[in-house]
């Protein structure tokens, strides 16, 4: 993969020297989910200019999308170091944290993201991961209120409804689960997770 990127990253910097050829848009690139590209022109920007924020930005949401978490970890550091503010950079580290499996410090970073960006426009994702954390982190009445925020930004999003549904299932309310695994099946009836359970919820339902 790295011997990938590499021979990518060289062919993007040859082609940015080409003269009369259009630069390249790595955010582009990034939307339209060719990360590996995002990631090669970003390098080729922060070669050419070692402060280029925007470039440290996609260039750490494509190593996320790649997985490489580490090497993530490292560029948003850097760029957090010039611009400790960037709300962009605060909401990756979060997402880098979350992957990363600590808990505390994904939550640190979520919870300044939303403080500085309530409007921000990844404050859906930042309260997505804030309720996973808390529902790893076994506070599933947190992860309710998280996951329930996250919705109001992301109404049709059925995975969210899914996990939604399992933290108040596994806080005791079973009548407001069964209704969220619903709702997550009627935007995705193919959705197991929420067919188990929603079957989990109607057997306890019908124990009471």
């Amino acid at each position: 993969m790295k011997k990938l990127n590499l021979i990518i990253y060289y062919f993007v910097v040859f082609a940015v020297s080409l003269s009369g050829q259009t630069k390249p848009d790595a955010l582009v690139e990034y939307r339209a989910g060719n990360y590996s590209t995002a990631e090669a022109i970003c390098r080729s920007e922060i070669d050419a200019d070692k402060q280029n924020i925007d470039a440290y930005v996609v260039l750490c949401w494509s190593l996320v999308k790649l997985g490489q978490f580490d090497e993530a970890r490292s560029f948003a550091e850097t760029a957090l170091a010039m611009n400790p503010y960037d709300v962009r950079l605060i909401e990756i580290m979060g997402e880098i944290s979350y992957y990363q499996g600590r808990n505390n410090a994904a939550l640190k970073y979520f919870q300044e993201y939303i403080s500085l960006a309530p409007e921000g426009q990844r404050i859906d994702m930042a309260y997505y991961y804030t309720g996973e954390i808390y529902i790893r982190l076994g506070r599933f009445r947190y992860a309710d209120i998280a996951l329930s925020t996250a919705l109001h930004y992301l109404p049709g999003n059925a995975l969210w409804h899914s996990r939604l549904a399992y933290a108040r299932e596994n806080s005791g309310e079973f009548q407001d689960a069964a209704a969220a695994y619903e709702k997550a099946l009627a935007l995705d009836p193919q959705l197991a997770d929420a067919k188990r359970g929603l079957d989990r919820t109607r057997a306890a339902l019908g124990a009471l």
